[in-house]
């Protein structure tokens, strides 16, 4: 008697034992895994790292924002890097470190909400969201060590929260996957979050709308670009200006259309020349 053939799926795609995405692939496929490289001494290498991500709560939501610019050493490696993603319909990730390494982890991590989301039939808390990508970052401590460190910042609209208007939460993770929520407000993450996190101390509104939240966030990445070098300030010549999602109950999670960021843009530089005539 002829034995049937094999489909052209294992066993493995058809089983239920975990709605991880992550551990499937771990099972089936680990040299797959960000983690999992044997990379020995890549301080030498002069990959791309990109920087600067700040986020901010506003009334009703929050907004995270990052600038363009991807650095190789003192050179510019690209000008239109994108630093911010959203992960699923509550939920965006911004980026900061090795970019290569940071764009991997962060799309497997939208992958993970997704297939997750399809085996259980729920989607995660956002508690349960926060605690994956912090799973996710310690496990590629080994290439963190090695030199190539990635760091998200992620944000999220709870909601599951008593009050909507303060649904918006900021959590940042350092390499080891350690998780800390920032209750202020607002946090920036990468080489210029120095004189970012300076700038949204003054300028940040907890009562602000999403219009004035977008341009804080603007304003807050052009003070970074204006000491640290590897941050991208506006480019208005190549029209590239800093990009940002920002996260309602009614929206969900949104890319702010270019042309309302260019609007901010310009608002904060006439703002910003008129404080310097009135100097003079």
């Amino acid at each position: 008697m002829e034995q049937p053939q094999a489909g052209p799926l294992s066993p493995a795609y058809l089983s239920m034992s975990t709605s991880s995405f992550t551990e499937f692939l771990r099972a089936q496929s680990p040299d797959l895994l960000p983690g999992r490289r044997q990379l020995g001494d890549a301080t030498s290498l002069q990959a791309p790292h990109g920087t600067t991500i700040v986020a901010l709560t506003f009334s009703g939501g929050v907004a995270i924002a990052g600038d363009r610019r991807a650095t190789a050493g003192n050179t510019i490696a690209a000008r239109d890097l994108e630093k911010v993603y959203i992960t699923d319909a509550y939920s965006a990730v911004g980026i900061a470190g090795t970019a290569g390494i940071a764009l991997e982890l962060v799309r497997l991590y939208a992958v993970e909400l997704a297939h997750y989301e399809k085996i259980e039939g729920v989607a995660l808390s956002l508690d349960g969201k926060a605690n994956k990508l912090a799973t996710m970052v310690r496990a590629n401590l080994d290439v963190a060590m090695a030199g190539l460190a990635a760091v998200p910042m992620f944000v999220g609209y709870d909601t599951d929260a008593a009050d909507p208007a303060r649904a918006g939460r900021i959590i940042s993770f350092d390499v080891t996957g350690g998780r800390y929520e920032e209750r202020g407000g607002f946090h920036a993450i990468g080489s210029g979050s120095p004189y970012a996190k300076s700038a949204l101390k003054k300028l940040y509104d907890p009562d602000a709308d999403a219009d004035a939240a977008v341009r804080t966030a603007v304003a807050a990445l052009y003070d970074a670009a204006d000491d640290d070098a590897a941050t991208g300030g506006p480019d208005t010549v190549r029209r590239i200006y800093p990009q940002v999602v920002t996260i309602t109950a009614e929206e969900g999670a949104v890319h702010v259309p270019e042309e309302r960021i260019e609007a901010a843009t310009e608002a904060v530089l006439d703002e910003r020349r008129s404080a310097r005539e009135a100097r003079r």
